[in-house]
C-alpha cells in the first residue's frame, strides 16, 4: 500500500493519503475510545488527535514531539491496518 505523506498549513499537523477508504469521518484523541483500526497510531507517544474521512488520516503531534520519530511508525501503523 502507497501512503503519500503532505504537509498542512498547522506545522503539528501531517496528511497521510492512502489508496483506499479509512472511513469516517471521525476524530480522536484516546486510544481505548478510538475505531480499532486508528487505535495504533493514538498510541505512538507524542500523537495528541487523529482525523479521518475519505482516504485520508490527518495526524496531529504534541509540540514535544518531532515529525522525523513519528512519520515512519504511523505509516507502519495505517498500513497493518489498512493494508
Amino acid at each position: 500500500m502507497g501512503i503519500t505523506v503532505e504537509t498542512t498549513p498547522n506545522p503539528r499537523a501531517l496528511k497521510f493519503t492512502l489508496d483506499g477508504p479509512v472511513g469516517g469521518p471521525a476524530t480522536y484523541t484516546d486510544a481505548s475510545s478510538a475505531d480499532p483500526k486508528i487505535a495504533p497510531v493514538l498510541e505512538l507517544d507524542g500523537v495528541t488527535s487523529v482525523f479521518m474521512t475519505a482516504n485520508f488520516v490527518t495526524v496531529t503531534r504534541s509540540d514535544e514531539a518531532a515529525w522525523d520519530d513519528l512519520k515512519d511508525p504511523i505509516v507502519a501503523a495505517l498500513t497493518a491496518s489498512f493494508g
